[in-house]
């Protein structure tokens, strides 16, 4: 039985329109629940009492508003009047709608239907056309349903390869800029290029494009380290040119455009001493294209200009620079902030002390009084590392606002110290044919004896020499670069030339050049005692027979060097003279001298060859060779001699056939060095020979070739040197070798 619900009479639409719009136009009402009454339409009640408001005129009259609305009665729907749905027909259709049966109380819509595509014959809202069979078909049972597995990258086969594009550089229009410069650009682009760097391989196009973005503006900053501050820079990705190149063309399209010049340059400083120090050190004229490394450049310049000649606070500013695009010309201004002129005052040194302020005077090459100049203060900073007594070390100049006359003031300045540990242990070792290896072991303690009072216990060990001792050395020792070195130690060297145990004391005081700090000129004068119990061939007996030797002597010593390195020099020269008046006391009371000059010359070819050669001429006057400790005697022969010989092998030959020294010697050597990276090959000829008068003969010169091996290292090449004699004699090696730090000579 269908139940129709008619609308009352007294609700019509009108008056139902009116009340809607009345009470959604007062805000903030609240709608109570209404209870619905059979054959009635629900009304809702009247609104609360809203509060007082001001009055306020519609925005859309009431007459318009209901004349708006369409009217709504039984006649015009034909829904509101048909029947409801029985209970048991509503029953019905929900079952066979869940078991998948079309409904009874209507008939399939045709797939094409929009209001009723999935057969429903009573509807709230029409269906979305159906025009896909396959939506309309039912679904599969889940147990029939297949779901195909996510693959991830990881788990892909090992056999399939990532797809690569490949792409080609074009860089089109550069060679314009770079004819009107000595700048390599398209090199310099090609070094930092991103597309370059990736070798003509990409993932995808996406990351081809990005690189040829990053590119487009490095080439931006490129022509603009160059003065080209309006280039245009265009790009684009072309297809492949045919199946047989199939890359991509990655085009970068350069149009430089004008090359900026200065047309104007201003420096704002305070005046200086001398009156144009800043512009005289500035390099950058008007008219010349602006190129960042020249401007850099210029104002580095000046940066280290105004502290060499008495600024030391003195700071570059940040400098501007206002270009025209119309002209291609620009302005450029650079402050400078000159400060006070100073003089060099006094010390002052803060933190872990290695050494007090007055030591540090002794260090520098400066006195109070004198300009300012940073050179000198960089040259004590380097005196203090070469003390090896600092993990950190800093100087820097400090205000005093003393005044210090013609407008100037003192500078104090700050040395900020950080000590290191003063303790080394170090070690060496070497061969050589005739000394057979030789190892070397020191213990140091750089400031026992602050400042700079080292103690030093060294030890040798070797086939033919072995010995102990201990050295005091004050470096610096009351004035820069002196030292004073006193030295007791015990021997014993087991030479075919001699055998002998050996006490030694002995003072000296030099300036010598080290790996760190080498100098021009260096000097070294000192004493020597010596006991010494040496073996000598006796004439009479035809034996080796041991004599006890007592020895005294001053040394003194000078030298004059302009090579470009210690341990490793490739041009300039060296002279070293040595002279050693001495007497020895075996009986009787015998003087002489000992004298011996050392020369040395280096040329670079280019480089990497040079070509070295040396010269050493000895001599002793006032003695007969039997006088003279075998020790004391000269000798030729080994490898800081002539190589391809045994250690002290050359010279007059006893009858047992082992050398007795002579009182003269001459030698020579020759060196072709060729090096590369940090290894290098040396060809060389040596000569020499020791003689029993008392001036050089240059005659019975004994030769000896051979090819040495260099590894360079930081602190100097590592030498291997093989040779051989040259008309070998009986019982003379065949081959030599010698193994030891730095060049031959």
């Amino acid at each position: 039985m269908s139940v129709a619900a008619p609308v009352a009479a007294q609700d019509t639409p009108d008056k139902a329109a009116t009340q809607a719009k009345q009470h959604a136009a007062e805000p903030g009402s609240a709608e109570p629940a209404v209870e619905l009454e059979a054959g009635k339409v629900p009304v809702p009640p009247p609104p609360a009492e809203p509060p007082l408001q001001p009055q306020v005129d519609p925005i859309i009259p009431d007459d318009e508003f209901n004349a708006a609305v369409p009217p709504l009665d039984a006649a015009s729907d034909a829904e509101l009047n048909k029947p409801l749905e029985s209970i048991e027909a509503f029953e019905r259709r929900l079952a066979g709608e869940q078991s998948g049966a079309k409904p009874e109380t209507a008939e399939s819509a045709p797939l094409g239907d929009p209001a009723l595509a999935d057969g429903d014959a009573v509807e709230a809202v029409g269906d979305a056309p159906v025009r896909d069979t396959e939506l309309a078909a039912p679904l599969p049972p889940l147990d029939q349903f297949e779901v195909a597995p996510v693959q991830f990258a990881d788990d892909a086969p090992r056999d399939q390869k990532d797809v690569e594009v490949r792409y080609r550089v074009d860089l089109q229009g550069l060679d314009l800029a770079d004819k009107e410069t000595d700048a390599d650009l398209k090199g310099e682009f090609k070094s930092l290029s991103a597309l370059e760097k990736g070798d003509g391989k990409a993932a995808n196009t996406a990351m081809v494009s990005a690189r040829l973005t990053e590119d487009s503006q490095l080439i931006e900053t490129v022509l603009a380290s160059q003065g080209w501050y309006s280039p245009v820079v265009r790009t684009r990705l072309e297809p492949p040119a045919d199946q047989a190149n199939p890359a991509l063309g990655a085009v970068i399209a350069v149009t430089p455009g004008k090359r900026y010049v200065f047309s104007d340059i201003i420096l704002k400083a305070d005046p200086t001493e001398p009156a144009n120090l800043v512009a005289d050190n500035f390099a950058l004229k008007v008219g010349e294209p602006i190129v960042a490394e020249r401007v850099q450049g210029a104002e580095a310049q000046v940066a280290v200009a105004l502290p060499e000649n008495g600024y030391p606070f003195a700071a570059v500013g940040e400098r501007d620079i206002l270009l025209d695009q119309a002209t291609g010309e620009g302005v450029y201004t650079l402050p400078v902030t000159v400060g006070p002129r100073g003089r060099f005052g006094g010390f002052v040194t803060d933190g872990d002390l290695a050494f007090d302020a007055k030591h540090i005077q002794v260090l520098s090459r400066f006195k109070r009084g004198e300009i300012y100049d940073s050179r000198k203060v960089d040259d004590l900073r380097k005196a203090l590392v070469a003390t090896n007594l600092f993990s950190t070390v800093a100087v820097e100049p400090q205000k005093t606002g003393e005044d210090a006359g013609d407008g100037t003031q003192y500078v104090t300045l700050h040395v900020k110290q950080d000590a290191g540990p003063p303790r080394t242990i170090a070690g060496s070792l070497g061969f050589a044919a005739g000394e057979g290896i030789t190892a070397q072991a020191t213990w140091t303690n750089r400031n026992m004896f602050p400042p700079e009072g080292a103690l030093i216990a060294h030890a040798i060990a070797g086939t033919r020499q072995q010995g102990a001792g201990v050295t005091f050395r004050r470096s610096n020792s009351g004035k820069r670069d002196r030292t004073l070195e006193i030295v007791a130690e015990a021997f014993h060297n087991d030479y075919d030339a001699y055998s002998a145990y050996t006490g030694r004391l002995a003072a000296r005081i030099a300036r010598d050049s080290t790996p760190i700090w080498q100098k021009r000129y260096t000097y070294a004068f000192g004493v020597e005692f010596l006991g010494t119990a040496e073996t000598d061939y006796d004439a009479a007996t035809g034996t080796r027979k041991r004599n006890t030797y007592y020895v005294a002597g001053l040394n003194g010593q000078v030298g004059f060097d302009t090579s470009d390195d210690l341990l490793n020099p490739t041009k300039g020269y060296r002279v070293t003279a040595l002279v050693q008046p001495e007497a020895t006391v075996r009986g009787g009371f015998d003087p002489y001298v000992r004298a011996r000059i050392d020369a040395s010359t280096y040329y670079e070819i280019n480089d990497s060859i040079v070509l070295a050669g040396r010269v050493r001429f000895g001599t002793i006057q006032g003695a007969g060779l039997f006088d003279i400790a075998p020790s004391r005697r000269l000798y030729a022969g080994g490898g800081g001699s002539v190589r391809g010989y045994a250690y002290q092998a050359l010279g007059e030959q006893a009858p047992d056939r082992n050398p007795v020294g002579g009182r003269s010697l001459n030698e020579g050597s020759f060196e072709a060095r060729y090096r590369f990276g940090n290894y290098g090959v040396v060809a060389f000829v040596d000569a020499g020979q020791a003689y029993r008068e008392t001036t050089p003969q240059f005659n019975n010169l004994r030769y000896g070739v051979g090819i040495g091996g260099r590894f360079y290292t930081n602190f100097g090449p590592m030498r291997l040197d093989i040779a051989t004699p040259i008309g070998r004699k009986p019982g003379e090696s065949r081959f030599n070798l010698y193994v030891s730090i730095g060049q031959a000579f």
